[in-house]
């Protein structure tokens, strides 16, 4: 009897290590080597390369708007759902319980009740503290609504792979995208440290229908259901003269994407980085690539959370990275007044990527992301404009303030350094 109960323990340990290392690791081949620059961001050949590598090709005729949190996000998001008329597509990572969960359920469910197709996908780790009420009145309107890699038996190799994208698609013809969450953090206009600072994205163009598809990409893995025709992918005409594309990463596939986008625009950067971070805990092959960036005379800029923050953790292992960084001449900035999720880089003023990506290796190698990227001097300007006002609220960090940090702080930034991989 011992010897069977050793045997079936040997087994659950061994299952127990097979997950744990199929959870943690995107099985996919990592970026390894740095990228070699050959050309700068003005060559044409960087808008051709960044098409045809991250897959969807640069469309033209698209216009952007910018929201500036919650006090005009949550309104224009509002406003495209009540101007539905055949279809929605909605796919987050936060979605929590509170007064503008509330008012997006409500919304939803009222399109869905006039005969409008609402398609919900909610990320199970990430919509936990939803209240169910409102999964409730969404399917009894009527709105399809899954739950992202929800546990089960057949994909228990997949826990650890979480969608984190963020797209809102309206009649296959206005999308959204950027930072922010469904919960009241997001709300106001970061006036305090209970209401967060982040940015999001309106669009209208091509640049939609890729959106769109970025959508469909998750919900056919999670459903088999192929949503298509033209209430969903309508032929769109131009709707103003900016270039764009929207590319999506997956541990399933192509999970280096997004860390390949961020290498090849700092690669071809040539005056100017700002990098807007959430979340930024870069890995050695990305520090040295902005690294020599600032050494060909780059300007690097960075905006993080500072204190005011949600996950410590994250901020402690992010401080530990930077000494190569500031001893190089990147300027780094702590957000003051209240939680900074923003994440956009802007480069030379021309090239701004938004969307769900944190700089760390949870978003690079294990989430699902999607980005947009914007080539347009004009926008890239008004992103430097809302940049600079940031940095008029944080605090900049400088070599010498990083190598005072106590002891205490440099300890436990070198051991939370060593889950950077989770992170």
């Amino acid at each position: 009897m011992p010897t069977i109960a050793l045997i079936a323990l040997t087994i659950a340990v061994t299952l127990v290590v097979v997950l744990v290392i199929a959870n943690l690791s995107s099985g996919e081949k990592k970026i390894e080597h740095k990228i070699e620059r050959l050309y700068p961001s003005d060559d044409p050949q960087f808008l051709r390369s960044m098409g045809l590598l991250l897959g969807p090709p640069v469309v033209g005729g698209n216009r952007f708007d910018v929201l500036v949190n919650g006090d005009q996000i949550f309104p224009s998001m509002a406003e495209g759902i009540r101007s539905a008329r055949r279809t929605i597509t909605f796919e987050t990572f936060i979605y929590w319980s509170g007064g503008i969960g509330e008012q997006i359920a409500s919304a939803l469910a009222d399109k869905a009740r006039e005969g409008v197709a609402v398609h919900v996908l909610l990320d199970w780790v990430g919509s936990s503290k939803m209240d169910k009420r409102y999964l409730r009145m969404l399917r009894e309107a009527g709105a399809e609504v899954v739950l992202y890699h929800k546990p089960h038996w057949t994909g228990l190799g997949r826990m650890n792979d979480r969608t984190h994208r963020k797209l809102l698609v309206i009649d296959g013809h206005i999308g959204f995208t950027g930072g922010v969450g469904i919960a009241d953090e997001w709300t106001g206009h970061a006036q305090d440290e209970k209401h967060w600072r982040d940015t999001h994205f309106r669009v209208e163009g091509p640049a939609v229908g890729q959106m769109q598809a970025v959508f469909m990409d998750n919900w056919v893995k999670s459903t088999g259901n192929v949503l298509h025709g033209p209430d969903y992918f309508p032929e769109i005409d131009a709707a103003g003269d900016g270039l764009a594309h929207m590319f999506s990463s997956s541990p399933s596939g192509g999970s280096d994407d997004m860390q390949l986008m961020y290498l090849m625009a700092i690669t071809a950067a040539t005056h100017s980085i700002q990098l807007s971070s959430a979340y930024f805990v870069p890995d050695k092959l990305t520090i040295n690539a902005i690294v020599e960036a600032v050494k060909r005379g780059v300007k690097v800029r960075v905006i993080t959370p500072g204190k005011r923050i949600d996950t410590h953790t994250v901020r402690e292992a992010s401080r530990a990275c930077w000494g190569d960084l500031l001893a190089a001449g990147v300027e780094m900035f702590e957000y003051q007044p209240t939680m900074f999720h923003c994440k956009v880089i802007v480069v030379d003023e021309y090239l701004v990527s938004v969307g769900s990506t944190n700089f760390d290796s949870r978003s690079f190698k294990l989430n699902d992301e999607a980005n947009l990227n914007i080539y347009d001097r004009d926008f890239a300007r008004q992103q430097t404009a809302v940049f600079d006002r940031d940095i008029a609220q944080a605090k900049r960090i400088t070599l010498e303030d990083w190598r005072r940090r106590p002891l205490r702080e440099k300890i436990v930034d070198r051991v939370v350094a060593l889950l950077d991989s989770q992170l």
